[in-house]
């Protein structure tokens, strides 16, 4: 029996560390931190404004650690923000097709984020990238169920060692202008790994494989590579019917 004066062999201690600024925004913190020191030459007024500016900018681009629930049949949100829709739809043509999830409506999970959250998306489950596709559109405010359809967006098909095949979408917002994508079709990924951003504002949305119960409710936060959405066999939380 392990004792409990001391943790399993093994083990350690786990520190809070304040989060990094992702490398793809260091260059937007830097010029910021230009334009304060420039602004600082001339006048003293406005340091406290552009220190704030500076400030936002790089807790836009903050990379926190997560820590993904490991186990088979579980798909978790790729990105932080707030649960916004859960409705079965049908799918977009670009996720529509034998090569990508099929042709019947699935469950869609839309998880919006605002500018107060973390901008960088992580991938639902462990697989192979089978699509990477970028669409230019719109820039609509990202929680109108028509920015799924006008929005500038980028589409991603994951599928798993068992043939399961999860599609999930980066939408544009009224503010966001650009969506990067860091990985590409043909690449391995693991679940909760980074896969891209959306700069300033922005939504996901994740299409609901058939056997998986949604586990998650309308009005509830999402964290990023943490948040289960959805699982392999469970009853549905939001009844949404499968």
């Amino acid at each position: 029996m392990a004792s409990l004066d001391k943790p399993p062999v093994g083990t350690s201690t786990v520190k809070w560390r304040f989060p990094s600024v992702h490398p793809e925004g260091r260059k937007f913190v830097a010029i910021a931190l230009v334009v304060t020191f420039i602004v600082f030459w001339f006048t003293d007024l406005l340091i406290w404004p552009m220190l704030g500016i500076t400030l936002f900018i790089a807790a836009f681009f903050r990379d926190p650690v997560r820590v993904t629930p490991q186990g088979d049949g579980l798909i978790v949100s790729p990105a932080d923000g707030l649960i916004t829709m859960i409705e079965r739809v049908p799918l977009p043509r670009e996720l529509a097709g034998p090569n990508a999830l099929g042709d019947q409506p699935m469950v869609r999970v839309s998880v919006f984020m605002s500018v107060f959250d973390v901008h960088i998306n992580r991938t639902p489950i462990t697989g192979i990238v089978r699509q990477v596709i970028y669409v230019s559109g719109k820039f609509l405010n990202a929680d109108l169920d028509k920015a799924s359809e006008e929005n500038e967006r980028q589409y991603f098909v994951v599928e798993d060692r068992n043939g399961v095949r999860v599609g999930f979408t980066q939408i544009a917002g009224l503010i966001a202008r650009r969506i990067l994508a860091f990985t590409k079709s043909g690449d391995m990924v693991v679940a909760g790994q980074r896969i891209g951003l959306i700069r300033f504002g922005s939504r996901v949305d994740v299409f609901v494989p058939e056997g998986y119960g949604v586990n998650v409710a309308l009005g509830q936060r999402a964290v990023a590579g943490e948040t289960v959405l959805a699982a392999r066999g469970i009853a549905n939380a939001s009844g949404v019917a499968q």
